[in-house]
C-alpha cells in the first residue's frame, strides 16, 4: 500500500511526492551528507556534490535526489533521533534511507579509467553502464531535449572540447564483474550508450561488450536481468544477436508517440531513425522472443497523457513493455513546453498504464524501481492504484 502525506494541505501520497521530487528536486544540507557518505550512497564530498542521489521513502518507493540549492521547497536534514528527514517548506514529510554505501565508484580499471566515469547506481540494485560513448546525434548538434549526456555532449561540440570518454569491452566486464561477484551490490544491469549514425556497427560493439562480461563476470553469476538500449537498426533482426549475446531485454526508445513531439524534442533520431524503425524493432523482438523482452521508454511530462497510453496500449498489445519515465528538467534546455504539468496528469497517465499493464500483464524491467522512472512503480502498486480509480 503506498503511504500518504500532507502537502501544503492536500493528501498525496508516494507516487505523487516522486513526480514533485523528480520535477521539483531537493535541497541536501551538508549535514545529510556528512553524516551518511561513509555508510550510504549519498554525495560525501559535500562541496562537489553528485547531481543524481537515490531516497527510499517509508513504503520502498524510490525516488531521485537532485540537489537543486534553495530552489526546491523540499528539502533533506538529519532530523531530532538522528535519522535523515524529508521536508516541505521546512516542515517534517518523513523520514527516509537511502542505499547502502559502495566502494564501486571508488574503483578503476586496468587501464585507469575510473568507474564513475562509466557506471552509477539506480534504485537499490541496477547497475548502469551507461553512455558507453558519446551521442553522434549530439555531436551534430541535434541532441534530445530531455537528455543530460547528449546536452553535454552537444555543448562540448558547440564550444571545440573533446567529450569522448568511451568503455571499452574490457572496462564494462571489469566493472561488473565487481559489482556482481566482488562486491555483489548490483542485481540488475542496463547497458546503454549513446545514439550512433550506423546502428548495425553499435550491435556488433554491444555483442563484443556482452561477450565480454560473460567471458570475465560470467553471464550465470548476474542475478537478475540485462536490460541493453540500441539505436534500432536498419533490419530489425539485427538485434536477434544481443539475445544471442547474453540480453535478456532489448530497448528501443519511441520516446513520443505522437511523432510531432518527436521532431520538435527529438531532432537527432526524428532525422537519422524515426519512430518506424524503433516500431520495426520492437514488433520483431516480441513476435521472434516473445513477450516482456522488448521494451520502450516514453518521455512524460509533454506529450498529452491521451497520446502516451494510446502507444503504450498499442505496444503491450503486442508484447512489448512501456516504460514511463519522467522528464529531469533539472539542467537541460527550455524545451518550448510544459514539462512540469499537475499532478492530475501523473495520476491519470499511472491509472492507464496500471490497466494496461494489468490487463497486458507486461512487467518492467528491475525489482523495487528506479530514481525517475515510474514503471515498476506502477507494477508494483498496479492493483492500489486500479482499486482507487
Amino acid at each position: 500500500m503506498l503511504q500518504t502525506y500532507v502537502v501544503d494541505g492536500e493528501v498525496l501520497d508516494s507516487l505523487d511526492l516522486k513526480v514533485l521530487l523528480v520535477g521539483k528536486g531537493i535541497c541536501v544540507d551538508d549535514e545529510v551528507c556528512e553524516a551518511f557518505g561513509s555508510t550510504h550512497r549519498v554525495p560525501r564530498d559535500v562541496r562537489k556534490r553528485r547531481r543524481w542521489g537515490t531516497l527510499l521513502l517509508p513504503d520502498r518507493t524510490v525516488a531521485s535526489i537532485s540537489d537543486v540549492g534553495q530552489a526546491s521547497p523540499f528539502g533533506l536534514k538529519i532530523g531530532p533521533n538522528g535519522a535523515p528527514c524529508l521536508t516541505h517548506r521546512k516542515q517534517f514529510l518523513a523520514e527516509v534511507t537511502f542505499p547502502p554505501a559502495t566502494a564501486l565508484f571508488e574503483q578503476k580499471t586496468s587501464r585507469g579509467v575510473p568507474f564513475r566515469d562509466l557506471a552509477s547506481m539506480q534504485g537499490w540494485d541496477v547497475l548502469v553502464l551507461g553512455y558507453l560513448w558519446p551521442c553522434e546525434f549530439a555531436k551534430a548538434r541535434m541532441a534530445c531535449k530531455f537528455c543530460h549526456c547528449g546536452n553535454n555532449t552537444q555543448q562540448a561540440a558547440m564550444e571545440g572540447r573533446a567529450d569522448d570518454v568511451v568503455g571499452s569491452p574490457r572496462d564494462v566486464a571489469e566493472i561488473i564483474h565487481y559489482a556482481v561477484n566482488v562486491e555483489k551490490c548490483a542485481r540488475h544491469l542496463q547497458i546503454t550508450g549513446g545514439s550512433t549514425f550506423c546502428a548495425s556497427a553499435e550491435i556488433d560493439r554491444y555483442v563484443e561488450i556482452l561477450r565480454a562480461v560473460d567471458d570475465l563476470a560470467g553471464r550465470a553469476n548476474i542475478p537478475g536481468e540485462v536490460l541493453v538500449y540500441t539505436t534500432p537498426p536498419t533490419d530489425p533482426k539485427e538485434v536477434d544477436k544481443l539475445f544471442a549475446a547474453g540480453a535478456g531485454r532489448v530497448l528501443c526508445d519511441l520516446e513520443f508517440w505522437d511523432e510531432e513531439f518527436l521532431r520538435e524534442l527529438c531532432p537527432g533520431k526524428a532525422k537519422w531513425t524515426g519512430a518506424k524503425r524503433s516500431l520495426d524493432a520492437l514488433l520483431h523482438i516480441a513476435r521472434t522472443f516473445g513477450p516482456n523482452r522488448a521494451c520502450s521508454e516514453f518521455v512524460i511530462g509533454a506529450e498529452p497523457v491521451e497520446s502516451i497510453l494510446a502507444g503504450a496500449e498499442f505496444l503491450a498489445r503486442h508484447g512489448v513493455v512501456p516504460i514511463p519515465t519522467v522528464w529531469h528538467r533539472h539542467g537541460t534546455p527550455d524545451p518550448g513546453r510544459s514539462v512540469t504539468p499537475g499532478l492530475e496528469y501523473f495520476r491519470k497517465l499511472r491509472r492507464g498504464i496500471a490497466a494496461i499493464y494489468q490487463k497486458y500483464q507486461v512487467e518492467p524491467f528491475g525489482d523495487i524501481g528506479f530514481n525517475v522512472n515510474i514503471s515498476r512503480d506502477i507494477w508494483n502498486h498496479r492493483e492500489a492504484i486500479l482499486q482507487a480509480a
